[in-house]
C-alpha cells in the first residue's frame, strides 16, 4: 500500500472533515463506523465490531479491555505511570492542553467534545447525548438499564469495596478523595477542592454555600417546601424510611450510621466516633479543639448574635425561645416549656392519674360487703343489756358435764374497761337503753 496523503490540517486526506474526505459520511463520522449509515464496521450490538466484547473483537484482550490500553498486557498506550500515555500529565501527553486537561474536554480551549451548553456532548441531556438513557441518566451507571458500570451489589463497580473497585484505595475510600493517599481532589486545606470556599470551588455559590443545597440560589436539591428533597417527608424523599426518619439514622431500620450501642456512630464515645475529640466532646463544638461550629467569640456560631447565627431571629433572640416568632420552646402559657409551673403540674397530675393506687386490705373482723352491722357500744357490748354487766358463758346441759348432766359454768372473762360515754349510761334506767343513739 502506498503512503497516505496528508492534508493541510495534518490528517489523512480521506478522513478529514474540513477537506471533505472520501471516507467521511454526512454525519461527520467515518463511514464504516457510523451507526446511522449502517457502516460495515458496526456489529449487531451497535458497537464497533473489533471493540465489542460480546462479539470477541480483535482489539479486546483476555482481561476484557482494549489491548492497546491494558496495563497487565503491557499495552503500547500505557505509560510507566500506569495511565494512558496521551492523557498523562507527567509524561506531557499529546492530548493534554495548557490548562492541564484533555484538549477535547477543555471548555477554555473549546474542545471538540464540548457542546454549546458547556457540557460533554455525549453526556448532555439537552443535546440528546448518546450516553443518556431513557431515564435521563448516564446509561453505564443506570441501575434500571443494567448499566455496565453497576456491579451485583447495586453500586458503581469502580467504587465498590466488595468488588475491589479500581478507585478504592487501601483505606477503603475513593482514591481521589482520600487525604492519606493525597487524592487528586483534595486541596491544600484538606477538603474536596470543588467544595472548598478558600479555593473557590466550582460547587460554592456566591452566598458561600453548596450551590445544590442553597435556598437563595434555588439549588437543584431544594424542594418546594424549602428542604432538601431527599430528606423531605412531604415530598417522599428517598432518604426517609417508613418510620418518618432518615433511613441511615433510624434504629428500627438498622441504619448504617447506628452503632452497636444504639447511638449515632460518629458521636458515640465508646466506638471512638470520628465526631468525638480527644476531650470527649463533639469535635465541631469543642472550644479547645477549635471546632468548626465555634465562632471567634467562643460561642456556637448558630446561636451567636454578633455573628448573625441561623438560630437568631429578627428580634435578637433564639428563635425557639421567642414568643413573637412562636418558637417551639414556648408553651401555651407564654413561658419556656421546661420552666413553666402550670405545664409541669399538669404533667405530674396526668402521670399520677395513670397510676393505680393500692387497695387497702380488709381486716378479718370487718363485715362483709352487703351485710348490715348491728349497733354496739364502743367497747363491743351490744345495745339492750347493761354495759357494766359481765357476759357469762352459757351453760349447756350434757356438754362436758359428765354423766350427771350437771352444767359447768365457765369462768367469766375480766370486765372490759368502760369508756366515759358508756359509764354515763350505766346509772340510767335499763328501760331507756334501747333508745340510746350512739
Amino acid at each position: 500500500m502506498g503512503k497516505h496523503v496528508i492534508c493541510e490540517h495534518g490528517r489523512r486526506l480521506a478522513r478529514c472533515k474540513e477537506c471533505g474526505g472520501s471516507e467521511m459520511c454526512e454525519h461527520g463520522k467515518q463511514r464504516f463506523r457510523c451507526k446511522e449509515c449502517g457502516g460495515c464496521g458496526i456489529c449487531e450490538h451497535g458497537r464497533v465490531r473489533n471493540d465489542c466484547k460480546e462479539c470477541g473483537g480483535s482489539s479486546i484482550c483476555k482481561h476484557g479491555r482494549k489491548k492497546f490500553f491494558c496495563r497487565e498486557c503491557g499495552g503500547a498506550g500505557c505509560c510507566k505511570h500506569g495511565k494512558r500515555r496521551l492523557v498523562c500529565k507527567e509524561c506531557d501527553g499529546g492530548s493534554i492542553c495548557e490548562h492541564g486537561r484533555e484538549r477535547r474536554y477543555c471548555k477554555e480551549c473549546h474542545g471538540s467534545a464540548i457542546c454549546e451548553h458547556g457540557q460533554i456532548r455525549t453526556r448532555c441531556k439537552d443535546c440528546g447525548g448518546s450516553q443518556i438513557c431513557e431515564h435521563g441518566r448516564l446509561r453505564f451507571s443506570c441501575m434500571q438499564c443494567g448499566g455496565s458500570g453497576i456491579c451485583e451489589h447495586g453500586r458503581r463497580r469502580n467504587t465498590c469495596k466488595e468488588c475491589g473497585g479500581s478507585q478504592v484505595c487501601a483505606h477503603g475510600r475513593q482514591r481521589a478523595k482520600c487525604k492519606e493517599c493525597g487524592g487528586s481532589q483534595i486541596c491544600e486545606h484538606g477538603r474536596l477542592r470543588y467544595n472548598c470556599k478558600e479555593c473557590g470551588g466550582g460547587s460554592i455559590c456566591e452566598h458561600g454555600r453548596l450551590r445544590s443545597t442553597c435556598k437563595q440560589c434555588g439549588g437543584g436539591s431544594i424542594c418546594e417546601h424549602g428542604r432538601r428533597r431527599s430528606r423531605c417527608k412531604e415530598c417522599g424523599g428517598g432518604s426517609i424510611c417508613e418510620h418518618g426518619r432518615q433511613r441511615f439514622q433510624c434504629k428500627q431500620c438498622g441504619g448504617s450510621s447506628i452503632c452497636e450501642h444504639g447511638r449515632y456512630r460518629p458521636y458515640c464515645t465508646q466506638c471512638g466516633g470520628s465526631g468525638i475529640c480527644e476531650h470527649g466532646r463533639r469535635r465541631s463544638t469543642c472550644k479547645v479543639c477549635g471546632g468548626s461550629q465555634v465562632c471567634k467569640h467562643g460561642r456556637q456560631r448558630h446561636t451567636c448574635k454578633e455573628c448573625g447565627g441561623s438560630s437568631i431571629c429578627e428580634h435578637g433572640r433564639q428563635r425557639q425561645y421567642c414568643k413573637e416568632c412562636g418558637g417551639s420552646g414556648i408553651c401555651e402559657h407564654g413561658c419556656q416549656r421546661g420552666k413553666c409551673k402550670i405545664c409541669r403540674h399538669k404533667a405530674a397530675t396526668s402521670s399520677r392519674a395513670g397510676q393505680k393506687r393500692p387497695r387497702p386490705k380488709a381486716s378479718a373482723n370487718a363485715p362483709k360487703r352487703g351485710v348490715k352491722r348491728k349497733p354496739h357500744w364502743p367497747s363491743g357490748a351490744p345495745f339492750g343489756m347493761p354495759v357494766a354487766a359481765a357476759p357469762v358463758g352459757a351453760a349447756s346441759e350434757g356438754e362436758e358435764g359428765g354423766e350427771s348432766g350437771v352444767a359447768r359454768v365457765e369462768a367469766a372473762p375480766p370486765p372490759a374497761k368502760l369508756t366515759r360515754y358508756e359509764a354515763m349510761w350505766t346509772d340510767c334506767d335499763p328501760a331507756l337503753w334501747e333508745y340510746v343513739v350512739v
